[in-house]
């Protein structure tokens, strides 16, 4: 992410979990908030920021074809974003669309989730 967002003059609060603690913040030039890594709970902690409206969108790279001890976590956290309509990124291509939207320079605000 580190690449794909330094291409791009954004105010960006940044975090990542556990796994990737040597990785992003450098790149950036900014505070990366760390969370722990995914079998931790890393996921789940990003995914409560989301609900609680700490997280705008998310960029989450993993490797679809390893499997993954936190497979059912990892799966929780995209939902997570679905279901509080986050824009989300999980490839390189997708997270330029999003970083490169005019939306990303605006106010936007996004539709809540409607369960009525």
């Amino acid at each position: 992410m580190g690449e794909t967002a330094s291409r791009r003059s954004l105010k960006l609060r940044t975090v990542r979990h556990g796994h990737y603690r040597n990785t992003g913040g450098e790149e950036l030039s900014r505070p990366v908030r760390k969370f722990e890594s995914g079998p931790l709970g890393g996921d789940q902690q990003i995914g409560a920021r989301i609900a609680e409206g700490e997280i705008d969108f998310l960029i989450f790279f993993w490797d679809p074809l390893a499997p993954h001890p936190h497979d059912p976590d990892v799966k929780a956290l995209l939902r997570i974003a679905v279901v509080w309509n986050i824009p989300f990124a999980c490839n390189h291509d997708t997270a330029d669309f999003i970083i490169a939207s005019p939306l990303m320079y605006n106010e936007y605000r996004r539709q809540p989730p409607n369960f009525d």
